[in-house]
């Protein structure tokens, strides 16, 4: 198995300049200590998902990319891989569970994929399916390391802008992101702390870890969560690296991602969908539980249904 390096990161952050907006840290003077958030909801499809789409595709053969990409999401890796696809050139088909918000189903379609909705149970089985029938490259979510690196980006950047940061926290779902990240902070800033974070109607990620290997969580359990982007589970490659570059794992309620949603948009002047406020609620609900100091949470995306904001901020 191999597991990602900071050389396989440092090159696809080559690739992605000049598509990856590199976010910046933006400080938050409204909440006790040195708290940072990292907006990757101002990458131009929304969220952190362009860095690990772009760079897979481009790491594709010429031959590959001419055939067509095909992908399953939840809704911002169809974004990301419906986004790369166009700056390629080349046909993108995205499966999306049926019960994806209809802002992330339509803005994949605005960036030219051909879309197929399905049970959610089925995303992963109907896009293997298309890309036997059509001769076309799965890009996964998570599980691979070209989608991986390109994660890691981000906490390259991290390094970069903070390079004595203490305490780093980042969302967790398929594990994809945090793995990179957590090797790029653990290579560039050995002393940081990475510590993941999850729903705890989605804390599979917690349950393995603590057990040692992975634990299954059916799907309809993980599907409870308001944060419909972190409804995946680990593979065995992403539980490889969470289990070399995490310190720990901290889960928030459903009811702590909902007001950090409406604290970002009031206190942040940030726009934020709820999994993109689930590394934040740590911070904000679970302070006691982290080691403090200077803190980068990452805000992995912004796509939020505008019914659901209204809501939430009402």
């Amino acid at each position: 198995m191999h597991l990602v390096t900071i050389s396989d990161i440092e090159t696809a952050a080559g690739r992605l300049k000049g598509t990856a907006v590199h976010t910046p840290l933006l400080r938050q003077l409204w909440v006790p200590g040195e708290f940072w958030v990292k907006p990757e909801s101002l990458q131009p499809i929304g969220a952190f998902k362009i860095r690990g789409a772009y760079n897979a595709i481009a790491a594709l053969s010429d031959a590959e990319r001419e055939r067509g990409v095909v992908a399953y999401s939840s809704g911002n890796h169809a974004q990301a891989v419906a986004y790369a696809a166009r700056e390629f050139g080349i046909t993108a088909v995205i499966v999306v569970p049926d019960v994806t918000p209809r802002l992330k189903v339509e803005a994949t379609r605005r960036w030219g994929a051909e879309v197929r909705e399905v049970p959610i149970a089925e995303r992963e089985s109907a896009a293997l399916a298309l890309a036997e029938e059509r001769g076309l490259t799965l890009i996964p979510p998570f599980d691979h390391p070209d989608v991986i690196a390109g994660q890691g980006t981000a906490g390259l950047e991290i390094a970069e802008d903070l390079p004595d940061v203490e305490t780093v926290l980042v969302p967790v779902s398929g594990g994809g992101f945090a793995s990179g990240v957590g090797t790029a902070i653990k290579a560039k800033c050995p002393n940081a702390k990475v510590y993941g974070v999850e729903p705890e109607l989605a804390a599979d990620t917690a349950a393995s870890l603590a057990a040692g290997e992975i634990v299954n969580w059916p799907i309809t359990d993980r599907a409870r969560t308001i944060a419909d982007g972190l409804r995946a589970q680990p593979s065995e490659l992403t539980f490889a690296h969470l289990r070399k570059v995490l310190d720990g794992v901290i889960t928030v309620t459903e009811d702590e991602i909902r007001d950090t949603v409406r604290a970002l948009a009031h206190q942040g002047r940030l726009v934020t969908e709820p999994s993109g406020a689930t590394a934040p609620a740590a911070y904000l609900h679970h302070a006691d539980e982290l080691p403090g100091g200077r803190t980068v949470a990452v805000v992995s995306g912004g796509n939020i249904d505008p019914a659901m904001l209204a809501e939430l901020l009402a």
